[in-house]
């Protein structure tokens, strides 16, 4: 029996039963990763290690971050940094630090170090799973780790990206672009699957007007800008407040609402790669 057909079965019998690949939300099935993001371990952090990190003013909480040392990570040497946030929790995405893929699937583990950041409640003191939290203590917290892994792992404050996916695609700019402070970040910005500004949320300043402001402060930094289906409505988008803008934009032709795509061999990965790539020759 081939595997084409064994694929064509599942998919049956999945439909029948209520699951496997939702149209719109999961990857091909017949795909096969060739990168898979590495678990959370214990301990200190080290080559090769994706570990917990909890910012000193919310010790013993449960907000923290996940920091991932690249495999041929050596002190005191420098090495790009990739900031990462996560989408909402959904069905195609726990909505945690722990279910994040961008930064992994851009460099392969390997070069850069990833650190996958909260949405701080600080309310109940925990990472937030749905949209903002506290937006001011987020954009804080991520602030001051960016700065802790700059001066204490060999982050280059001149190579910091920004990247999401679904709501963090929208952190993007709604958290990297708060305030001109933060905005001096990042050297270049990845946002695949929704674009702030591009249709109003269910939480304050999500309106165009406030998002055109918050754009103003990318001036003319690039953003790769990619999303299902159809990038054109964020497109549009920009075209309209901002024309002149260093935008890459990326249609993924065959995949649903995921980030998971960056962990396959396929074209759009590759596009952005070559982009990121791009990005860090030019900085030199």
């Amino acid at each position: 029996m081939s595997r084409k057909f064994l694929a064509l079965l599942m998919l049956v019998f999945g439909c029948v039963l209520g699951i496997g690949p939702r149209s719109g939300d999961a990857q091909s099935f017949d795909r096969t990763p060739d990168l898979r993001t590495p678990p959370v371990s214990e301990g200190t952090p080290a080559a090769g290690k994706r570990v917990k990190q909890v910012h000193p003013e919310y010790s013993g909480s449960n907000v923290y971050h996940l920091l991932y040392l690249p495999t041929d990570w050596k002190p005191g040497q420098a090495y790009p940094v990739i900031v990462e946030y996560a989408g909402n929790k959904y069905r195609t995405s726990p909505g945690t630090v722990e279910g994040s893929n961008l930064g992994y699937g851009i460099t392969g583990g390997k070069g850069v170090i990833w650190v996958c950041m909260p949405y701080v409640n600080k309310t109940e003191m925990r990472n937030q799973e749905t949209w903002w939290g506290d937006v001011d203590a987020t954009v804080d917290y991520c602030r001051d780790i960016v700065a802790s892994i700059c001066g204490d792992y060999g982050g280059d404050a001149n190579n910091v990206f920004i990247a999401g996916f679904s709501r963090g695609a929208i952190a993007c700019n709604f958290i990297g672009l708060h305030d001109d402070q933060i905005a001096s970040l990042w050297r270049g910005f990845f946002c695949h699957s929704h674009y702030d500004g591009v249709k109003q949320w269910p939480y304050p300043v999500s309106d165009r007007a406030s998002a055109t402001e918050r754009l103003r402060r990318l001036g003319d930094r690039p953003q790769f800008i990619s999303h299902e289906n159809s990038v054109d409505a964020t497109r549009g988008y920009l075209m309209d407040v901002m024309p002149d803008g260093n935008f890459t934009f990326q249609r993924l032709s065959e995949w649903g609402h995921t980030d998971t795509w960056v962990l396959y061999d396929v074209p759009e990965r590759k596009a952005l790669r070559e982009w990121f790539h791009a990005q860090l020759q030019s900085g030199q």
